[in-house]
């Protein structure tokens, strides 16, 4: 049998899993069955107590708990709440029944469990393989010792990637299956099936686009919203922001450093802070409307309806918006102009180009060679801005009272109204899934279609 070794810098090892079970001996081939068998094999007896011990503890957990939590997985529980009469004590007990939300959640951790399982056989059968190629070439094993010496050199990497991957994957990882899980589901107060729920497949996909239900209709008046609000909240501030820097950064402006600190001076209030004054100065009885009757520009029980009317509403929400935001555009937008090389305009004064030419030609496309994966995620975060429709006009005004979505709110105002107002998980789930799949490809698409992307390195 000839046996592979990896030349240094070629990148691609030999010793893989299908090597191993159709080219390795006996026991690594037995490794698959017993973790750690080949290990034992070929010298290496402390790894393969870790890798027999792990397998050990897996059967352990699927004996004891994981067999039931797959199958409950595949049920969510069956048995409900009962109230039972306890005639010893005249009183009503209640036996408890299955939750469904602890299955299925039970259930998902199970599946992670059994995929790092997984991962850790893989490992055990490589590395008996490897151990048995590398003593047949008359090589050096290394000791258990020598291998914990690595974590601190070549498998470095491995170290300091473990922690972070084990909180990624119990923090994220498996609360984002969770709660695509759960969108398929009938999760919700709907049926009171807030406690006992079953798999629905794509019921509730199919709800949200159906445009004849209130859901599906207000769905697509909310995504539409949202997609306008983003628009007009992103290039707005991108805008004037731009403008605020070109009028700063002109050679003929004095004072620039002062100018900068005024208008940066609004960050440096909390947003919140900033969102709830103005929200309480724009109410029918704030200081705004207070004034404007004093002035005598509208009737004394007249009120400019501020979040009181649906269009008034969503132009007052963009142009707060502009106001807390373009600060952030001016200080990001002054550092690109400030980096543009003075060669390229000294070069288009010598070829006659007039500032609107230079503008166009050399400015612009500079600040959006730069600046367009910044426009990607300000747009992104746009599209998610809970802040600033939540706590200035709270979605409303509500037009449609059977609807369950207002005037302004966006998809992620409404995903939290849906599931902490309304207790409509499942539909909550998708409308979260709905907001992940348009900004992943929207700004895939995007940013691969542009300028900063193709022409890396351009300028």
């Amino acid at each position: 049998m000839k046996l592979f070794t990896a030349k240094p810098g070629e990148g691609y090892s030999p010793y893989t899993c299908t090597a191993a079970l159709a080219q390795g001996s006996t026991a690594t081939r037995l490794s698959a069955l017993i973790m750690g068998f080949g290990s034992f094999a070929c010298g290496q007896t402390a790894k393969g107590l870790l890798y027999l011990a792990a397998e050990l503890a897996y059967i352990a957990f699927m004996v004891r708990y994981g067999l039931h939590n797959l199958a409950m997985l595949i049920t969510l529980g069956t048995v409900e709440q009962q109230e039972v009469w306890d005639e010893a004590q005249q009183v009503y007990l209640y036996v408890q029944g299955d939750q469904s939300v602890l299955l299925l959640l039970y259930g998902v951790a199970t599946v992670l469990i059994t995929v790092l399982a997984f991962l850790v056989w893989r490992g055990s059968l490589k590395s008996a393989y490897k151990a048995e190629c590398l003593k047949k070439e008359g090589a050096r094993l290394n000791t258990f010792r020598e291998d914990l010496a690595t974590l601190l050199d070549e498998n470095l990497h491995r170290l300091l990637m473990t922690p972070p991957m084990v909180f990624i994957t119990a923090l994220t990882i498996l609360p984002l299956i969770f709660m695509i899980c759960m969108a398929f589901t009938n999760y919700s107060k709907i049926d009171n099936h807030l406690v006992l729920f079953d798999w629905v497949g794509l019921d509730n996909f199919f709800a949200l686009f159906d445009s004849n239900s209130i859901l599906g209709s207000t769905f697509g008046s909310v995504l539409v919203w949202t997609l306008v609000w983003a628009v007009f909240a992103t290039f707005s501030n991108y805008i004037f922001g731009m403008i605020l820097a070109l009028i700063i950064n002109r050679p003929d402006t004095r004072c620039k450093g002062f100018w900068r600190f005024c208008f940066v001076l609004s960050s440096a209030v909390p947003m919140f802070v900033s969102l709830l004054i103005m929200r309480t100065m724009l109410q029918p009885n704030g200081a705004v409307n207070v004034l404007l009757r004093s002035l005598g520009l509208i009737g004394a029980t007249e009120s400019l309806p501020f979040f009181t009317d649906p269009t008034w509403a969503r132009v007052t929400v963009i142009v707060i918006n502009i106001w807390v935001g373009v600060p952030y555009t001016l200080m990001q937008l002054t550092g690109v102009l400030q980096n543009i090389p003075a060669e390229l305009y000294d070069a288009a004064k010598v070829d006659g180009a007039g500032p609107v030419r230079t503008f166009f030609s050399i400015t612009l496309p500079y600040m959006l060679y730069v600046t367009t994966p910044y426009l990607i995620s300000a747009f992104t975060g746009n599209v998610n801005n809970f802040n600033v429709i939540y706590l200035l006009s709270g979605g409303d005004p509500v037009v449609d009272l059977g609807s369950t979505a207002g005037s302004t709110d966006l998809l992620v105002t409404w995903l939290y109204k849906l599931t902490i107002d309304k207790q409509y998980y499942n539909i909550g789930a998708v409308v979260g899934i709905m907001t992940f799949i348009i900004l992943s490809i929207g700004a895939l698409f995007t940013y691969r279609r542009s300028k900063s992307y193709k022409e890396e390195g351009g300028f």
